[in-house]
């Protein structure tokens, strides 16, 4: 018998889900590698491990596509709370997920949809994005993990976004996820993201959050919603004083073995 596996995704931000409740599979940088890779796996921009603490809620163990930890990914908590949902683990509804950055709350709604309890969206100052040479203003927002949000008049549409920005280091010791910007309307957002350990992805549901609260600061607000157009899709986005939440969809869209002597061999 092959180790189980899901692949599923949240507005098109796609991940490889492996049940794992006993915590038996020796998820190693190589096999995430491998499951993450578009040619020789799966294909993902990361994976989601599902473990049953001995105390607490359901942990979403998350990797990136290069093989390293996350903190957090808002995203791939639709995604893992879609699937406690479908394997009957929790009840629709109301349900926590325990993660790297805390225990996040969510709420799974009957049309597939899954709103997150992000926690707060810090704001930590303000710093640079350098992107082939141009420079681009930005904002530091902790969301449980690290993000430069630049809100920026040049369309975010003809940003090459393929190599990792350049951003400050001694800001960002662990790396950073970089956001682009546009606005569109009061409210409403359009984005693009670098995630650190993976490259440009067509979504990312903490640089949804850091973007929203970029655009908040640059106004003179703390608190306020904004809906956030980005390439995989659309999300809603409430910060609040002490806490923000992240509404999008969440889609599980096949299932299978992976091939044991494959694994072994990784």
């Amino acid at each position: 018998m092959g180790v189980e596996f899901l692949k599923g995704h949240g507005t098109e931000n796609d991940f490889v889900v492996l049940p794992d409740p006993d915590g038996l599979l020796d998820l190693t940088e190589s096999r995430v590698r491998a499951l993450c890779d578009r040619r020789r796996g799966l294909g993902a921009d990361g994976v989601l491990r599902v473990v049953r603490p001995d105390f607490g809620p359901w942990f979403m163990d998350y990797r990136n596509a290069d093989g390293s930890i996350a903190e957090m990914c808002g995203n791939g908590v639709r995604v893992f709370a879609r699937y406690l949902v479908e394997a009957d683990l929790v009840p629709l509804g109301p349900f926590a997920v325990g993660t790297r950055a805390g225990q996040r709350e969510v709420v799974a709604h009957d049309d597939g949809t899954v709103t997150v309890d992000m926690g707060r969206a810090l704001v930590t100052g303000a710093s640079t994005a350098l992107l082939h040479g141009v420079e681009f203003a930005g904002v530091a927002v902790d969301v449980g993990n690290p993000h430069l949000a630049c809100v920026t008049t040049t369309p975010v549409s003809a940003l090459d976004l393929r190599d990792q920005p350049g951003y400050d280091r001694e800001v960002f010791p662990h790396g950073v996820n970089v956001e682009f910007v546009n606005v569109l309307d009061d409210g409403a957002l359009l984005m693009r993201v670098h995630e650190r350990g993976i490259g440009e992805t067509r979504s990312c549901g903490t640089g949804t959050v850091a973007a929203v609260a970029s655009w908040l600061h640059g106004t003179g607000r703390h608190t306020g919603k904004a809906t956030v157009d980005v390439p995989g899709g659309q999300v809603s986005v409430v910060i609040d004083e002490e806490s923000s939440t992240l509404s999008g969809p969440a889609v599980l869209l096949a299932r299978g073995e992976l091939d044991q002597a494959w694994w072994d061999a990784l």
